[in-house]
């Protein structure tokens, strides 16, 4: 993520109501910024750094901070049919998961204007899905929920005299285990789920999941675990030397004795802002995604990320359209679009995920101290530890359970 999407972040978080104007100054003091450029832009956006401080100081407002991306320097491609494309469309993303400014781009180009709804997991997106939520268009899940959807007969096959941008893609991201000819699915972004730490207060290095599960006196009420039971039980299955994808009784109960004994020591489960509460230092640890790693260390460059030794989840989420989608058409041709190579350049340096579009890595529209950054993109001595969480069909009963009796002990 480039020093201007993390100063967009902020201030997005700031205008939604997820960060006080104090949290946001020193965000943006730690980013660099000065008192005056940190005025000037508060004035810009509606508001002022503090009651007593005059707007006056635009004059040095800070043009890194307030710098828009150049729009898309492209029309309706001709394989587009203008006269089927609805007025409106849908998206079911996961929180804060594209750059917000697409959504505009979309509408420019294309005028349909992009409706988005949020959602916190795998199985957040599933219960919602199968307990009637309708209206959406295209939605993001992750590997294993691909297989679990096209189980349900839930996903419509993509047209791919439309979705042309799949040329783009990494032939290494296409023809996954969940979907091996792409029929349902295109893959979004991907990326490993390891843990990030504060260096600058937990002085030896950590590698181990027995770090996160067995922590130091230091770490008590400063552990963050994401709200995500495949995640978080896998964890726990890992550090035990199982499969993340392991269902015995036996393992799980061992798991759940994990899960437990580490519970004091949890600040919370969350998936929505454990990037904020690392980098204010609330928490020193937090089981994270890389693209959250990406967000914190930006904003504080004492965070670093470990990939365990014992190993970690790989993922892959994707972009699908339903089969009750009412705008199946024009969720095809958004589907395109997130796939050009510059919309996904965009998108990735502002999310932090790693990009499975080769097309936008080959032209250099994606930051190079990403590319280059072996936490995002692991070599392949650290690939061979890494796992897929994968559909584990009525056993995934035993981890609701199990997730249930851990989060209300």
């Amino acid at each position: 993520m480039t020093r201007s999407a993390a100063i967009a972040r902020l201030l997005r978080q700031w205008q939604t109501g997820r960060m006080t104007r104090r949290e946001l100054i020193s965000r943006l003091t730690a980013l660099g910024l000065s008192m005056s450029a940190i005025t000037a832009l508060l004035s810009a956006c509606g508001g002022s750094s503090s009651s007593n401080q005059s707007n006056s100081a635009s004059g040095t407002q800070s043009t890194e901070a307030t710098a828009k991306p150049s729009p898309i320097a492209r029309g309706i491609p001709d394989y587009v049919d203008k006269t089927k494309l609805a007025k409106e469309l849908n998206f079911f993303n996961w929180s804060d998961y594209i750059e917000p400014g697409l959504l505009d781009e979309f509408e420019r180009i294309f005028g349909v204007k992009v409706t988005q709804d949020t959602y916190d997991s795998n199985e957040d997106l599933l219960a919602k899905l199968q307990g009637g939520a309708t209206g959406y268009d295209v939605i993001v899940p992750s590997d294993y929920t691909v297989s679990i959807l096209i189980k349900l007969n839930m996903l419509e096959p993509l047209d791919y005299s439309v979705i042309k941008s799949i040329s783009n893609i990494d032939p290494n991201n296409l023809k996954p285990y969940y979907d091996p000819e792409n029929k349902y699915s295109v893959p979004y972004m991907w990326g490993t789920s390891g843990f990030g730490y504060n260096t600058e207060a937990i002085k030896q290095e950590l590698s181990s999941w027995k770090d996160v599960f067995e922590p130091q006196p230091a770490l008590q009420k400063k552990i963050v675990m994401l709200n995500d039971e495949r995640e978080v039980i896998g964890a726990a299955l890992m550090y035990l030397g199982y499969s993340i994808n392991e269902t015995s009784d036996e393992a799980l109960a061992k798991a759940k004795s994990v899960l437990m004994q580490q519970k004091p020591a949890v600040l919370a489960y969350t998936s929505n802002n454990q990037t904020d509460l690392l980098v204010s230092g609330e928490a020193l640890l937090s089981h994270l995604w890389t693209g959250n790693y990406i967000q914190a260390h930006n904003q504080k460059s004492t965070i670093t990320y470990v990939i365990p030794k014992e190993g970690c989840t790989v993922w892959q989420d994707n972009l699908c359209v339903l089969k009750s989608a009412p705008h199946k058409y024009t969720a095809m041709v958004f589907i395109d679009f997130l796939n050009w190579p510059e919309v996904n350049g965009r998108n990735t340096n502002y999310i932090g995920y790693a990009s499975p579009n080769k097309a936008a890595r080959e032209q250099k529209l994606i930051d190079e101290s990403m590319l280059n950054d072996p936490k995002v993109y692991p070599p392949q001595d650290v690939w061979q530890r890494l796992q897929w969480i994968k559909d584990i069909g009525e056993a995934t009963q035993k981890f609701d359970r199990l997730w249930t009796e851990v989060k209300t002990a």
